[in-house]
């Protein structure tokens, strides 16, 4: 074997997973090219059509990679520590749609709306666990949960804007939230399925399970304008009747702006990309196409 040969075999093995895979010389490449795009969705769902190969790699590694990056703090939480090999319930994909797509909604039996409000992408999500806790039961504060500030989607009624916001749990399978659901034998909703991984939901309001006073006040909501569901690998979407601000509350969060230099998180929060409560549409029809092809299915 020459030396030539040697090298080059040298090259095309030293990448951490298998090579035959993705059928591209060295997969440590691609992480570096992604790094250096700072890990955009976009060329990642661009990456993830090109074949079945590297569609395979998204899966195994790449969207694991830009959750990390995004919510470094948060996928630590999830996992517990952060390992690399670890595993998310539903998958990093499903994960990675969650911290990128707002879900939207439709009526229900316990939230009724006039007509339905698109799901859509959206640039950036505060996701925290201060205010996951705002959502669970006194029987169930043990548990970790993540939720985002309500994303606002007007009506264009005469009606209050529309909140809809998302979660997700550590460790759902044994979670407290799941216990009290199977031993309240609490059935699944017939007409709904989680936006994120297609699973069945269970209803919160039908289950008992909402502490309506903190989870309102959390959203900006009145106690009896809000429902949220919790799906079989723990990811959570909502919606509530958003509270208009009056003039003298405006003036209020302004001033509390100027003396807070733009404003703080606490420390249990993980910012993936910076603020919250965009409901215009970050990404294009092509984005939109592609991310569903390649995550949800």
């Amino acid at each position: 074997m020459s030396e030539g040969t040697s090298q080059s075999q040298k090259l095309r093995y030293t990448g951490s997973l298998d090579p035959d895979d993705s059928g591209i010389l060295n997969e440590r490449i691609l992480l570096l090219v992604f790094k250096s795009l700072k890990w955009d969705i976009h060329a990642l769902c661009q990456t993830a059509s090109v074949n079945h190969k590297l569609r395979a790699l998204a899966r195994r590694v790449l969207w694991r990679e830009l959750c990390v990056y995004r919510a470094p703090r948060m996928m630590s939480t999830l996992t517990e520590g952060g390992a690399s090999n670890a595993r998310i319930s539903g998958g990093w994909q499903v994960l990675a749609k969650l911290l990128f797509f707002c879900g939207g909604c439709d009526s229900t039996r316990n939230f009724k709306l006039s007509q339905p409000s698109p799901g859509h992408f959206v640039k950036s999500t505060r996701f925290s666990k201060t205010s996951g806790r705002s959502f669970l039961t006194k029987k169930c504060r043990g548990d970790v949960l993540f939720v985002t500030d309500p994303c606002e989607h007007p009506t264009g009624e005469k009606q209050d804007d529309v909140g809809i916001y998302r979660g997700v749990f550590r460790g759902f399978m044994k979670s407290r939230t799941r216990d009290c659901l199977i031993r309240r034998q609490v059935e699944f909703e017939a007409d709904a399925r989680c936006p994120y991984c297609g699973s069945r939901v269970w209803s919160m309001t039908s289950a008992r399970l909402i502490p309506r006073r903190t989870a309102a006040r959390r959203l900006g909501s009145s106690d009896d304008a809000l429902e949220y569901f919790v799906c079989l690998n723990g990811h959570l979407h909502g919606m509530c009747w958003l509270v208009p601000l009056s003039s003298n509350e405006e003036e209020a969060d302004d001033e509390d702006e100027d003396k807070d230099g733009g404003g703080s998180s606490d420390d249990d929060d993980d910012d993936n990309g910076g603020p919250s409560n965009y409901h215009n549409n970050e990404f294009d029809n092509g984005d939109f196409i592609l991310f569903s092809k390649h995550i949800l299915n």
